[in-house]
């Protein structure tokens, strides 16, 4: 990967970015196989560089934009979701035609900032990502009683679902219920905790028409079968931080792949440094576990 390169074209020719949107070949955003796999690449751009034991593995610019494209190149993978730049890193790369790419749009909440869930709005807004013929927007919502920040980014995406909705654009977020701990935002994964943010986040905006949920996959199989019904809309898994036990993840991402509202992965820094970094074998492993069967063809739906 010559990051070089990219560099020198950014600098002599900064229209070329505006050129790759425009001229970028769009798929339809769902597939024949009724499912998505996309690649999460969205860490970066506030700030968050760990994965795994490696506390700047995201920083080198050229090696994360290499992992994205043995990944992007992987058969069953769909696309990716990043902020401005990277996307715009793998524009200038030729390497998103036909793949349905998701634009990440608030990047304010730094980790360990004091205003971390005042998680303000500073990449993409509905407007850009229409214009530059994105398929989606994600929105980050961490939900803090005790913070007052949460007001501000309950309301900041709310106005961002609508906004995306009047554009026929998807809005996916990504809510938590988190407190601080030690100073620290954490995010709670238990299940009754997801179950709530996830109808919390249901209900933002002016219209559900065009929401989906990027929901954690809870421990306990029971309490992910709740969570998963306790919304009709579309839901997509995160893969969280790298798994000290991949093949236990991979298993709890398969059963809970077979939920009824479920209909793909959003995985990132687990498939671009996994353990052992073969970055093709991780990615083939979790395009694998999506269920083979259509949930949109009624033919499937009448043999389940």
């Amino acid at each position: 990967m010559d990051v070089q390169a990219l560099a020198t074209r950014r600098f002599t020719d900064p229209e070329a970015v505006a050129r790759a949107y425009a001229e970028r070949r769009r798929r339809p955003l769902v597939g024949p196989s009724g499912r998505l796999m996309i690649v999460a690449a969205d860490h970066p751009a506030r700030g968050a560089l760990a994965a795994g034991k490696r506390g700047l593995a995201m920083a080198d610019r050229a090696e994360l934009l290499g992992r994205l494209l043995v990944a992007l190149d992987r058969p069953g993978v769909d696309g990716v979701l990043a902020a401005p730049d990277v996307i715009e890193d793998l524009l200038l790369l030729g390497a998103l035609d036909n793949k349905v790419v998701i634009g990440s749009m608030n990047r304010g909440g730094l980790p360990g900032a004091a205003f971390e869930v005042d998680d303000r709005f500073t990449a993409y807004d509905p407007a850009s990502i229409a214009r530059h013929g994105l398929d989606a927007g994600k929105m980050l919502l961490r939900i803090d009683l005790a913070d007052p920040g949460t007001a501000t980014t309950l309301e900041s995406c709310a106005r961002a679902v609508s906004g995306l909705a009047e554009q026929r654009r998807i809005a996916l977020v990504e809510p938590f219920l988190s407190r601080r701990v030690d100073g620290r935002l954490a995010n709670d994964l238990g299940g009754e905790a997801v179950l709530r943010s996830a109808v919390i986040a249901a209900g933002l905006g002016t219209t559900s028409a065009y929401t989906w949920l990027k929901l954690p996959v809870v421990a306990d199989a029971g309490e992910m079968e709740r969570v998963a019904a306790a919304t009709a809309l579309p839901v997509m898994l995160l893969g969280g931080e790298v798994a000290t036990d991949p093949d236990a993840a991979y298993a709890r991402w398969a059963k809970a792949l077979t939920l009824p509202t479920v209909r793909g992965l959003v995985v990132g820094r687990s498939l671009l440094y996994p353990p052992g970094d073969d970055v093709a074998a991780a990615v083939d492993t979790a395009v694998s576990l999506l269920p083979t069967s259509d949930p949109t063809d009624p033919t499937d739906l009448e043999a389940s």
